[in-house]
């Protein structure tokens, strides 16, 4: 149902997972622990899922705070659990409340979840490639010294993301990177397509938490495109033609 890092679980204040999408009541292409609130899913299969999620983080259904996630570089400071319908428009957030759990959807982007055990400080950021281009990760790492934490305390891991031999992209893509990000030509390597390109997404999000400054960064290795059977994935769903897709969810708490 959910993946681990050693490098967070190993401190008694955190809690956290890297859901899968197994252990879920959805059906059908979400099958089956969609946590998706912007999917065409059965609203109450996903209120079921982000319960159980809960439930495994053993806290109360409420704690579960998300986004509506923008591929920004934006980043909220949580204090209270908000209300679905007024989710801020942002793609990070850190909190110092305990019993809250930061919640990042992904289906191929880069979900991170951030904690200063010794300051008592946690964030989760989603990290697409424009996200990560733009900032969130520097600007996440910003919020959490804000609320008190120490940049060289930091641990961050990411979660399961779309690996360089799924993620083809276009010649116009590397012109941006090589415009914003010098040096970032080593993520990209030849595809199998004239004029496309293989791009590391992982390779260059953590290069990003590495140059951020923090103590520790890490990645759990696993491809959601190449595993079915525990991710959901959106480039394999538009390559298969499928009308929508299922949301992982990757989520962070202090524990109450």
């Amino acid at each position: 149902m959910f993946i681990e890092a050693p490098e967070l679980s190993s401190h008694s204040y955190v809690r956290h997972a890297f859901f899968t999408r197994q252990g879920g009541v959805s059906e059908g292409l979400y099958t089956s622990l969609n946590g998706g609130i912007g999917s065409r899913d059965e609203p109450g299969s996903v209120v079921e899922n982000r319960e159980r999620m809960c439930a495994q983080l053993a806290l109360p259904a409420t704690a579960l705070v998300s986004l509506y996630q923008v591929h920004s570089n934006r980043v909220v400071t949580v204090e209270a659990p908000i209300p679905l319908e007024d989710r801020p428009q942002a793609d990070a957030m850190v909190t110092r409340v305990p019993g809250l759990a930061l919640g990042i959807a992904t289906a191929d982007c880069g979900p991170i979840l951030f904690a200063d055990p010794e300051n008592r400080v946690v964030g989760a950021a989603h990290a697409g490639w424009k996200g990560a281009l733009t900032g969130v990760i520097a600007n996440t790492v910003a919020a959490m010294e804000d609320l008190g934490a120490e940049r060289g305390r930091i641990v961050a891991v990411l979660g399961p993301t779309i690996s360089q031999a799924a993620y083809e992209v276009g010649d116009d893509f590397i012109v941006r990177f090589r415009s914003e990000a010098p040096g970032s030509e080593r993520f990209f390597a030849e595809g199998e397509r004239a004029g496309h390109l293989q791009f590391d997404l992982p390779g260059f999000i953590l290069s990003r938490l590495q140059e951020a400054g923090i103590g520790e960064a890490a990645s759990v290795g696993l491809c959601t495109y190449a595993d079915e059977a525990r991710f959901y994935s959106y480039r394999r769903t538009t390559h298969r033609n499928e009308a929508d897709y299922g949301r992982l969810i990757s989520a962070i708490a202090l524990t109450p």
